[in-house]
């Protein structure tokens, strides 16, 4: 008998169109929150008359993407330990008291803010080594150099609160409570902007005043989020912060340390990427302080389409998980072109959009001329970005959606592999030009390689080989 007919069987997954645009645009609404004060950060400097110092801020933001990402292990086993718990906390039917309950689930938050406090404590004592090393490998010039520093000298006060942020986020995701994600981030970056503008134009300190908005914000949010924490708990503050030692043995921190294969494999690719973007922050450095600054300009259109795309991309995501859980590969097909219609459906109404605004956004961004001019120059690669790179943000979804770690850590490794030595090509070839390329290149090299993947797989049937069981 078909199993239709059973009374226990599930009900077919919702792939109508509503459906995925119903996912996304919660996700794209939130993501775009996030990239929002990048975008007044880098106008404030762009405005400054003073093409080395976006070019150091540019620089700086991308040295500490690089030195963070090593340390995002706290978001991954947060999440995975919390969730653990709560799933572990569920099951007890026992009399114990509330506090006895919630101890193992309290006690994987204390554990990764001490961590996070000890690595960024050790992050600042070598500050003036990581500052000088990164920057010299970031090829940067006299002048920009400078800028960075003063940026990062500042900033790097905030670096304990920043991977107490990881801590916080995986921690609330593997709960499921996404909301408390989303007032945390949205306050940082709502008063990261307010803190900005006063220091920036009521303080008169210039780059310095920008790097302290957003240090005091990330600091601020971690006040936000203990706030959060202890009120998702119902504990009193006492509670809170009293530490059970049964909880803290040698074995449970090293935990923290303890990556899944998936998480691991995620860790890879997520590096990867980190060191792509920072290679193109290089050969933007060895072009000039100019061709820096205006990179760092037009690349925030990479920033904020990327947050838009990956609305639907959390659509792709969760569809295609569903429906690789149930083994229903004909539905997952189906899945996939819709999302892929959906996707290149607005990353087309984002580049028209981006057309549209481009002369008032440069405007906007720099009073430099020079800066200007460039960028104005290049506008049409920024402008085409959405169309460019939309495959490899829509494919991540699916491929993350059934949690295909090997395939995603492979990708990276091939793309590695070919991405190096053709950008450097390129660079040698066309300079600015050349970079612009790379960007392009690694954008559809992404997309190019995941869809080896999944044409390969569809092509012979292997579906399965997607999502080992």
């Amino acid at each position: 008998m078909p199993t239709t007919t059973s009374p226990k069987a599930m009900p077919p997954i919702d792939t109508r169109y509503r459906r995925i645009v119903a996912i996304a645009v919660p996700v794209l609404l939130a993501n775009l929150a996030m990239p929002l004060q990048s975008v007044i950060d880098t106008a404030i400097v762009g405005n400054m008359n003073d093409a080395a110092k976006l070019a150091g801020m540019g620089l700086a933001i991308q040295l500490l993407s690089l030195l963070l990402v090593s340390f995002n292990f706290l978001q991954y086993a947060s999440s995975g330990l919390s969730a653990q718990a709560l799933g572990q906390l569920a099951d007890r039917n026992d009399s114990a008291n509330l506090q006895h309950k919630l101890s193992p689930l309290l006690s994987i938050l204390q554990r990764a803010l001490l961590l996070a406090i000890i690595i960024g404590l050790l992050l600042l004592l070598a500050k003036p080594w990581l500052i000088d090393f990164g920057l010299q490998a970031l090829s940067a010039n006299p002048d920009s150099g400078a800028a960075a520093k003063v940026y990062l000298d500042v900033r790097f006060w905030g670096v304990v609160a920043e991977l107490m942020n990881f801590a916080f986020i995986g921690w609330f995701a593997g709960q499921g409570k996404t909301r408390y994600m989303l007032y945390q981030q949205g306050f940082i970056a709502v008063f990261n902007i307010i803190l900005t503008l006063f220091f920036v134009y009521g303080m008169q300190l210039g780059i310095a005043g920008v790097a302290l908005g957003t240090t005091i914000a990330f600091w601020s949010g971690v006040v936000l989020a203990l706030w959060l924490s202890r009120r998702n708990l119902q504990l009193s503050w006492s509670i809170f912060f009293q530490v059970n030692p049964q909880h803290f043995t040698k074995e449970k921190m090293l935990r923290l340390f303890s990556l899944n294969s998936l998480n691991k494999d995620i860790f890879i690719r997520t590096l990867i990427l980190t060191l792509s973007f920072a290679w193109i922050t290089r050969l933007s450095a060895q072009s000039g302080d100019l061709v820096l600054a205006a990179n760092a300009i037009l690349l925030q259109v990479l920033s904020i389409s990327a947050f838009a795309l990956d609305g639907v991309a959390v659509s792709a995501e969760t569809l295609s998980g569903q429906a690789a859980g149930r083994r229903d590969w004909v539905r997952f097909l189906l899945i996939v072109k819709r999302t892929g219609v959906v996707s290149y459906t607005l990353a087309l109404l984002l580049s028209s959009i981006w057309w549209l605004v481009m002369p008032i956004y440069l405007d906007l961004m720099t009073n430099i001329e020079t800066v200007f001019t460039l960028t104005n120059s290049y506008q049409g690669y920024a402008i085409l970005l959405p169309l460019v790179g939309v495959g490899a943000y829509w494919l991540d979804g699916i491929f993350f959606g059934l949690t295909a770690g090997h395939i995603i850590r492979n990708a990276a490794l091939i793309l590695a592999i070919i991405f190096f030595p053709l950008s450097w090509l390129l660079y040698q070839q066309w300079d600015m030009t050349g970079i612009w390329l790379s960007v392009w290149s690694l954008l559809l090299l992404r997309m190019l390689i995941l869809s080896g993947f999944l044409y390969h797989a569809h092509r012979t049937g292997s579906y399965e080989e997607l999502q080992p069981i």
